[in-house]
């Protein structure tokens, strides 16, 4: 036995992290790359007010889908494949490029959202949605 010589042949027990965060920084770079290519939608820029009464003294353009999914450009009507048409030359020269949308309650989902890229494809740059504030007073139960 000799006390003055070390045992060389002992296992290292360190834990090499290097491996693990170039593991993790792969990770993070396609999750980084790939997040925005997962969210889907309509780029739409709403009003930051919450529901305050249009200013009466100038003309709104309102686009108005009815109950009977009919599209109207304030009271004329128009077709889905013309609204972007008619919106683009109606905007030409505006400086501001704003609408209001009104839809029926009733109107399916997919049908708000197709006029809502029609109206953005036309060049609209802001997009606001027209609502009826709810009634204030509590229902009387039974």
């Amino acid at each position: 036995m000799s006390m003055g010589g070390g045992n060389n042949d002992r296992l290292m027990s360190e834990i090499n992290v290097t491996p693990l965060v170039d593991v993790m920084l792969v990770l993070l770079i396609i999750f980084m790359v790939t997040a925005p290519m997962m969210m889907q939608g309509v780029d739409v820029a709403l009003p930051e007010t919450t529901s305050a009464p249009l200013n009466a003294e100038k003309e709104h353009l309102v686009i108005t889908i009815d109950p009977n999914s009919q599209i109207y450009i304030n009271e004329f009507q128009v077709s889905l494949d013309a609204l972007r048409d008619k919106l683009s030359k109606i905007i030409e020269g505006k400086p501001d490029k704003e609408a209001y949308l009104r839809a029926d309650k009733s109107i399916p989902y997919g049908t708000v959202v197709r006029v809502m890229a029609e109206i953005k494809a036309a060049g609209i740059d802001k997009l606001g949605m027209v609502t009826v504030p709810p009634d204030n007073k509590p229902e009387k139960k039974k």
